[in-house]
């Protein structure tokens, strides 16, 4: 007889915050370079759009209202970061890397981050509808009252990712694996991938409301009743 049984888990694990000093530097770019590092930097108001510049790197750094849309930025480093209020709508940048970042209340809508390593990341209050992450290696990662409507997450690896009061609708999980993943009080009509789940918890309210979805995942049929 099928039984089904609540066993206890490991929760996931929360993303280690950057690693900032109380007061940086102000600084001014006008123009990203290709291998360019920039360090103990403090940013805003600047307009960095369109610009095309590969192996940039950003170490302990703040940015604040600072345009980097529809940019192509291969194999970007973040490490100790935050950014606010900060616009990365089509951003393409492939290869990325990020360790402990913090970006919050920032437009990422249409971002592209194929083949990725993200570690220790917590993206808070932002429009990230259409984001892709295909490919990509998302460790302690933290979603927050995000806007994911149609993002994609083909073949990423996810480990203790946590989705909390976000809009997944008709975000595509295909080819996905995940370990030790959350979804709390999050918007999951028509999902795709229903089936790459596996290893992700969600609250019961939740699984109830989607048991139309576990059916058709798992091919059974609603009879009428008598």
């Amino acid at each position: 007889m099928f039984a089904f049984k609540m066993m206890p888990r490991r929760p996931a694990s929360s993303p280690r915050p950057p690693e900032l000093p109380a007061e940086l530097e102000r600084g001014e770019i006008g123009v990203l370079a290709h291998d360019a590092t920039y360090s103990d930097i403090a940013l805003s108001d600047v307009a960095l759009s369109s610009q095309h510049a590969n192996g940039v790197t950003f170490n302990t750094a703040a940015l604040v209202n600072v345009d980097i849309s529809d940019a192509r930025l291969e194999s970007l480093r973040l490490t100790d970061c935050t950014l606010k209020a900060c616009n990365l709508a089509n951003t393409h940048a492939r290869r990325a890397a990020a360790t402990r970042l913090t970006i919050e209340t920032s437009r990422l809508t249409g971002i592209h981050v194929p083949e990725a390593a993200l570690r220790d990341v917590t993206i808070r209050d932002c429009r990230a509808d259409l984001a892709s992450f295909g490919f990509s290696q998302l460790t302690r990662v933290t979603f927050e009252d995000c806007i994911l409507a149609e993002a994609a997450f083909l073949d990423a690896q996810l480990e203790s990712v946590r989705f909390h009061r976000c809009d997944l609708t008709r975000a595509d999980f295909r080819g996905a694996r995940m370990q030790r993943c959350e979804f709390r009080r999050s918007d999951l009509t028509g999902l795709q991938g229903i089936e790459s789940l596996r290893g992700a918890a969600l609250e019961w309210p939740d699984i109830i409301e989607m048991a139309g979805v576990w059916a058709g995942a798992l091919g059974i049929e609603v009879l009428d009743a008598d």
